[in-house]
């Protein structure tokens, strides 16, 4: 396999596994309907994939720095397999936890494997294309499988055997794919997690990280409970819906990045939180006049804040600090993602039978924010300081 070649197999294995993240999505209403669950089950199934893509990354995301990107990009496909197979399988909560869980951790795997061998092949271009990449595939994953479970057979499993296929075949054809760095000793100890904050980096991170949040909470109540405020506000049981919400924030998501590549990291901020604010603003008004080209219009504009704030976030935070530093300060930013990510969205899901979706949504909204204008505020303080 030749060096573009491989690049551009690493782009679509890396873009499979974030078609797969997102493709159950579309599939959380029917699941309710056939097995009676409740709001806070669907946010604990989503919340499994989330915390354990967040401990694969913390603990075997550099083990392919030891013992090379192959073998660990194959055990990454592998459990893929294994968790498509249950999804395809699955009769229970249970099994859906539990495919969901081994998803995410083969997930992290993979982000921390193919965006490390993307690097090695390609210096100039990889940390864009390691930032698109995912972005890009979870948006389209959510389309397909919208697409797929409205209007093909068997709904709750094509859109799985496809996404087998294509995985089983990524997985005989990595074997081609030329190895980029050579065994050393340190596989053992480079499991354990490395969280580092320095002290010169305490305030940055502080500025960044409540848009940070705001941006991976948004993110989890798209991927998990949006479907069912679709439904609530159209009347209608169509899962291609849910995939139009996520891949209008995720696509919109991935074109702030390629927008906001050459900005410093301070504007990227400034930018996104206002967007960010804006977007969500709009789209509780398209909930609340029951208009989804108004809701879309307003994820389209929050999905800006969502792409270009993580990247604003480590655009202004990461190169504050020297390279033996990075991987310990990227540990504390992934560690508060995906908790907001995950944890956020189980709240929503408890609140929910009390509260009505309605309220939930107006209390998670007014929280993303508030926690983003905070950001804002702290972003444009540090530009008045700096000037």
């Amino acid at each position: 396999m030749t060096r573009r070649a491989s690049i551009i197999f690493q782009i679509a294995t890396l873009g499979t596994v974030a078609m797969f993240a997102s493709a159950p999505t579309p599939l959380y209403r029917i699941y309710q309907d056939h097995w009676n669950l409740s709001p806070v089950m669907v946010t604990t199934v989503f919340s499994a994939y989330a915390l354990s893509l967040l401990v694969a990354l913390l603990t075997v995301g550099g083990l392919s720095d030891y013992i090379g990107r192959r073998p660990v990009m194959f055990s990454a496909l592998i459990l893929n397999v294994v968790a498509l197979l249950v999804f395809i399988t699955a009769d229970s909560v249970v099994a859906l936890i539990t495919a969901r869980t081994i998803q995410g951790f083969a997930t992290g795997i993979a982000f921390g494997t193919i965006g490390a061998a993307m690097l090695d092949l390609n210096r100039a271009h990889g940390s864009l294309m390691n930032s698109l990449t995912p972005v890009t595939g979870t948006g389209i994953g959510a389309l397909l499988s919208g697409v797929l479970v409205s209007y093909a057979p068997m709904p709750t499993q094509l859109v799985y055997l496809l996404l087998l296929v294509a995985t089983l075949i990524q997985a005989v054809l990595l074997w081609w794919m030329p190895e980029t760095v050579a065994r050393r000793p340190g596989a053992w100890a480079s499991l354990r997690p490395i969280v580092i904050v320095p002290p010169h980096v305490r305030q940055p991170l502080t500025l960044v990280s409540p848009g940070n949040v705001a941006v991976w909470a948004l993110g989890g109540f798209y991927l998990s409970l949006m479907p069912s405020l679709l439904r609530l506000i159209t009347g209608s049981n169509s899962p291609l819906l849910g995939g139009l919400a996520v891949t209008a924030l995720t696509l919109s998501g991935a074109a702030s990045m390629l927008v906001a590549r050459k900005w410093p990291g301070t504007t990227i901020l400034i930018r996104s939180m206002a967007c960010l604010i804006l977007g969500v603003l709009i789209t509780l008004g398209g909930v609340y006049t029951q208009s989804i080209p108004q809701l879309l219009i307003g994820t389209v504009i929050a999905g800006f804040g969502f792409g270009a704030g993580f990247f604003g976030s480590i655009r202004t935070v990461v190169p504050l600090v020297p390279a033996h530093e990075r991987a310990g300060l990227l540990s504390v930013i992934f560690i508060i993602c995906y908790l907001a990510f995950s944890l956020p969205t189980i709240v929503a899901g408890l609140a929910i039978p009390t509260l009505g979706l309605p309220l939930t949504l107006d209390i998670y909204g007014a929280a993303v924010i508030v926690l983003a204008t905070i950001s804002l505020i702290a972003a444009l303080a540090s530009v008045r300081q700096a000037s």
